[in-house]
């Protein structure tokens, strides 16, 4: 197909954090084990492309304003492995503008939030070019999923709002390793303004890459038993969630967070991203949780920096405490805040 004319668009799509952990993938960006995520609100990248007719493929890409060559080129590998199934591709040159709401290394996962937006602007073009309509309906949804999980695996769950899930259940055998679903459906309100606050307690450069961190699964003597129990976690988290049991809730998620830095300092070579500030905020989380029986909780992603959890409802309680105690251990005293959030939107182009 010769792409014929000139097309853009523009959308915003927001990062997630996952409750149960995806880690350790095969063949083309599949799973090795199901996952589930909040979408979040303020944590998002906006993104502008332009498609104009060429002789090859190429793109560029501004950031902030600024080109960046070495993340060029990593689109442009994306762009040159989906050829096949957007043949318009190989006559089109590919001008990018996107922006992040968030600083970088905050402990927030900026992949899925670029990729799923840069997802979304190229199932939108393709809509264009074949003269669809159909932004609105579940297939440009799951469409728009699929392109992201190719280009990075949890960005395949930020193209919903609320919560999604990704990976086929051996349990249950719903989901797909293809793309992510909806999974807010039957879920107790409690969960659905739910409050994130996330703790910048290092901005270094991790030691080792979530994607290196993903290869090293290949060879991790507890694989096997990590793919089982996550299986076994996303069943009992979809129901603690329809059931409103925050103990269950509360419990799973804190060992989904510890079983992935386990997984990391059982690699070989071994490696260890949470710095001492970390443990204190979790203890420090757990105690204020069972003195003032309040459902606080923590995640983590594949770094150090924790996602402080909890209903919007105990904000009042919540705040101030954090703010006395948490703040003050975090990286010039700095958290973001954020919740769960209704998932990506076209923008005016």
């Amino acid at each position: 197909m010769i792409l014929q004319q000139s097309y853009s668009t523009a959308w915003e799509s927001p990062s997630n954090i996952a409750l149960v952990k995806y880690w350790g993938k095969f063949g083309r960006q599949y799973p090795s084990n199901p996952s589930i995520s909040f979408t979040l609100s303020e944590a998002k990248s906006t993104l502008s492309m332009k498609v104009n007719p060429a002789d090859s493929l190429s793109c560029r890409l501004e950031f902030h304003g600024q080109r960046e060559t070495a993340f060029e080129d990593r689109i442009l590998r994306f762009l040159e492995s989906i050829k096949q199934d957007y043949p318009w591709l190989e006559n089109a040159t590919i001008d990018i503008s996107s922006t992040n709401s968030f600083p970088h290394s905050a402990g927030i996962a900026s992949s899925a939030s670029a990729m799923s937006a840069l997802a979304l602007c190229l199932v939108d073009i393709d809509m264009q070019i074949h003269h669809k309509s159909w932004i609105d309906s579940p297939a440009f949804r799951q469409k728009a999923s699929e392109v992201a999980r190719l280009a990075s695996g949890s960005a395949a769950r930020s193209v919903y709002p609320f919560l999604a899930r990704w990976g086929l259940s051996t349990i249950s055998n719903k989901g797909s390793n293809n793309y992510a679903d909806y999974a807010g459906n039957n879920v107790d309100p409690i969960f659905s303004d739910y409050k994130n606050s996330i703790l910048i307690l290092s901005s270094a450069t991790k030691s080792v890459s979530s994607s290196a961190g993903h290869r090293l699964m290949e060879d991790n003597r507890f694989a096997s038993e990590r793919f089982k129990q996550a299986n076994e976690h996303l069943e009992q988290l979809l129901m603690a969630m329809a059931q409103g049991d925050m103990a269950a809730f509360i419990r799973i998620v804190e060992e989904e967070a510890l079983t992935l830095h386990a997984l990391m300092m059982t690699s070989n070579p071994s490696y260890i991203l949470m710095e001492p500030q970390t443990i204190e905020a979790i203890r420090a989380i757990r105690a204020f949780r069972q003195e003032r029986n309040i459902p606080v909780c923590f995640t983590l992603d594949a770094g150090p920096n924790i996602h402080m959890l909890y209903p919007a409802s105990y904000t009042s309680q919540v705040e101030p405490w954090r703010d006395t105690v948490l703040r003050p251990l975090c990286e010039e005293g700095r958290i973001i805040e954020d919740g769960v959030g209704q998932g990506p939107q076209r923008l005016s182009f």
